[in-house]
């Protein structure tokens, strides 16, 4: 795209705001990228009433007890399972188990003996039918790359791997609602939806690996989510397998159906444990052909926050994405990664500010963005700023948000908690956590400032007690205080079954429990997850 740089005749306009050149480019191309998080277990071996010690639900460890209702596997389990998928869909060998029992940041890990690979809905209810009558737990997975432990077995749970259940079934042009199956790698979609002039509603950073019914079951956000919502609003119908067995056919391709209850949120961010989710039917965006994406720097949060509000005002339906970090998250990815650079080298700034915006008319576009630029440059709300000019300019800024998870994980041990937030109070928790921790760790703030969602990070050179005793529970705590949610985007999983009554009352909680023991009365579906301990037995 063309370059854009301010002209002598602004430059001299803008001289009593801002003594330098502003600089833009221009941006086609996007990423996401999602937070990690901590936990230090122990597993012992299968058949046996085994225990896992964590440290990530609060000061206090706290004890899991695998479930003695539930069976362990037996040699008849084997027989039926390959009888029913074949010797290629029953997994035992212990290398391929090893990947599936841990997740991708190598901080849960579970024991389990069995992967299976149903290729069809049938055997996906074949398998549970059969677990359910043994009471043998399962757990649900798709590309495995979710952060609270919700994608691994804690014990010897059946792992059912649902990636070889990836084919397109239906894409109408007219509507824009595709249908397939969930075991469909997201980026696979995207690039499908590429071809045909559309576009996901879902964009991450872990699209190579993860598969859309993990995407639904999960209800994962990213960075299309201030623009597009979340897969609450764009997913239009589903197929579930309940724990019994039973097929629950929901997958309809309406926009309107008001027959009763709409069931299918209920499998939405359950996180695998009311049913395995096996199509999906979700209504794509089309394709827009101008995208401009602004990297700017603020001098503190007041601005940030008042950037956004202006950004809703004058960008309205054009933008797409509004990120921000701050400069402990900017210098450790400058540090960690070599070819980092950073897009306003002149000075760090206090917080980072990347804007996406989407349309369909370029000339436009590009008016309504540069009076936006130039009107915030003029209340002080931005001191520099640089637009992508070509597609390697856009993989670069948005390589600077995408790499603070890699960065932390590079930097050493590394807390970390999704929380959704009033956006006015955000960064408060960023600065108390600071003032808080003193010199026992850096803290760093960044995440989705346009939808409130903090991705609150402590950094330190090995994990240690004392600085966990600082954090919890009073992160939940403040979270809580403020009403917000301790989980925005990433689910419960292990990691907060716990800590659910923060952001949910207790009758809310028993409901769900409630749900939970009326689809799945035997408890097998992603045992020890979502639900408290005390409820999930």
């Amino acid at each position: 795209m063309e370059k854009w740089r301010a002209t002598s005749n602004l430059r001299r306009s803008l001289k009593s705001i801002l003594n330098r050149q502003l600089k833009f480019r221009y941006l086609n191309e996007k990423r996401s990228c999602q937070s990690s998080f901590n936990l230090i277990r122990d597993c012992k071996s299968l058949g046996q009433v085994n225990a896992i010690q964590h440290r990530c639900f609060s000061s206090a460890s706290t004890l899991v007890q695998r479930n003695p209702s539930f069976s362990t596997l037996n040699s008849d389990d084997i027989s039926y399972f390959k009888g029913l998928l074949g010797e290629k869909s029953v997994i035992q060998d212990e290398d391929r188990l090893e990947t599936v029992n841990t997740d991708w940041m190598h901080k849960y890990k579970g024991s389990s003996k069995l992967l299976l690979l149903p290729r069809s809905t049938e055997e996906v209810a074949q398998i549970l039918r059969y677990c359910n009558s043994r009471c043998l737990a399962v757990v649900p997975q798709g590309g495995n790359t979710g952060l609270v432990g919700g994608s691994v077995p804690v014990f010897d749970e059946v792992i059912v791997n649902v990636s070889s259940m990836k084919n397109i079934i239906s894409f109408d042009k007219v509507s824009g609602i595709l249908v397939c199956e969930a075991g469909c790698i997201l980026e696979n979609l995207i690039s499908f939806l590429d071809n045909q002039g559309f576009i996901m509603p879902l964009d991450l950073g872990a699209k190579g690996s993860c598969q859309i019914g993990g995407n639904v079951s999960t209800n994962a956000g990213g960075l299309r989510l201030v623009r597009y919502g979340s897969l609450h609003e764009n997913v239009l119908g589903l197929e579930a397998v309940l724990a019994n067995g039973d097929v629950l056919d929901m997958l309809g391709t309406l926009r309107k159906d008001n027959t009763g209850y709409d069931l299918k949120h209920l499998f939405i961010g359950s996180e695998g444990s009311l049913g395995i989710v096996t199509k999906v039917s979700i209504l794509t965006p089309p394709k827009l052909s101008s995208v401009n994406i602004a990297f700017l720097a603020c001098n503190d949060y007041s601005s940030c926050q008042k950037l956004l509000m202006e950004a809703k005002r004058k960008l309205g339906e054009i933008l797409s994405a509004f990120e921000f970090l701050d400069t402990e998250a900017m210098n450790l990815v400058l540090h960690q990664f070599d070819g980092v650079r950073n897009p306003l080298p002149a000075s760090m700034h206090n917080f980072y500010i990347l804007i996406e915006t989407t349309g369909s008319d370029e000339s436009y576009n590009r008016e309504k963005l540069e009076a936006f630029l130039l009107s915030s440059m003029e209340d002080g709300l931005i001191s520099d700023g640089v637009l992508a000019q070509d597609i390697n300019q856009a993989s670069s800024f948005w390589r600077i948000r995408e790499g603070v998870p890699e960065a932390l994980m590079k930097a050493g041990a590394v807390y970390k908690y999704d929380l959704s937030l009033p956006v006015e109070k955000m960064y408060d928790l960023v600065d108390d956590m600071r003032i808080r921790l003193g010199d026992l760790a850096k803290v760093v703030g960044y995440g989705h400032l346009g939808d409130g969602n903090l991705h609150l990070n402590v950094s330190a050179p090995e994990y240690d007690d004392k600085i966990l005793e600082q954090i919890e529970p009073y992160v939940y705590e403040w979270t809580s205080k403020h009403r917000g949610s301790i989980s925005a985007e990433h689910g419960l999983g292990l990691m907060k079954a716990n800590k659910v009554y923060y952001s949910k009352s207790a009758e809310t909680v028993q409901t769900m429990a409630s749900i939970k023991k009326l689809l799945d009365p035997n408890g097998i579906l992603n045992p020890y997850k979502v639900l408290p301990h005390s409820l999930n037995s």
